[in-house]
């Protein structure tokens, strides 16, 4: 899926026909995975959810699994774009890891259908494989800032950091389960999983 093929619309069949982008198909083809499960999406079914052509569908993608890699390269590519803000890399190992936690759930709640679908793979495909390994690195880096703020003496004593980055990751991803935009202010919800996070979970003093 080049940056070209990015640029270029599909449109519905008819006069004043709606432009569709790769961006937009995508789109469609992540709430569709969602509604019906990946292996029981067809083309045909995707192409009357866009409404257009099968052929239309096929100009802009080889086929499903590169609609799949769409969305998961976009939850994957807002959750590691949080790992590289500069509030992520420097100072504190708890600040660190509050700005993380605050923007992860920011990313969670802005681009939900994808990252729900990041959370449920099953890992039947070489995408979905590909994409649980990147979602491993994330777990991985996160856990390791938690350890970094126990060895600094910023969490609860008590707390075992291998446990804490679990819960603190189940905390985080339970909200694709019952949150849906609208119901609650994104800001509301960042500052109540924080304060879960760090006044309970991990007795945070710093």
């Amino acid at each position: 899926m080049s940056a070209s093929r990015e640029d270029t619309a599909a449109r519905r069949p008819g006069r004043g026909a709606e432009p569709y982008t790769l961006a937009s198909l995508v789109e469609v083809a992540a709430t569709a995975f969602l509604e019906r499960g990946y292996d029981a999406t067809s083309m045909e079914d995707l192409s009357r959810a866009a409404g257009i052509t099968k052929s239309s569908f096929y100009h802009h993608v080889s086929g499903k699994e590169a609609l799949l890699r769409g969305a998961l390269d976009r939850a994957l590519d807002g959750l590691f774009g949080v790992l590289a803000e500069p509030a992520a890399l420097e100072g504190p190992p708890v600040d660190r890891l509050r700005h993380i936690v605050r923007r992860q759930v920011e990313v969670l709640a802005t681009e939900l259908p994808y990252v729900t679908l990041l959370l449920r793979l099953r890992g039947n495909t070489e995408t979905e494989r590909w994409a649980l390994a990147r979602r491993r690195e994330f777990d991985q880096a996160v856990a390791s800032l938690v350890r970094e703020a126990t060895e600094a003496g910023a969490t609860h004593p008590q707390v075992d950091p291998g446990v804490a980055a679990r819960l603190l990751s189940g905390t985080v991803n339970s909200l694709i389960e019952w949150y849906r935009p609208g119901r609650v202010p994104v800001p509301d919800l960042v500052d109540a999983v924080e304060r879960q996070v760090f006044d309970g979970l991990l007795g945070a003093s710093g």
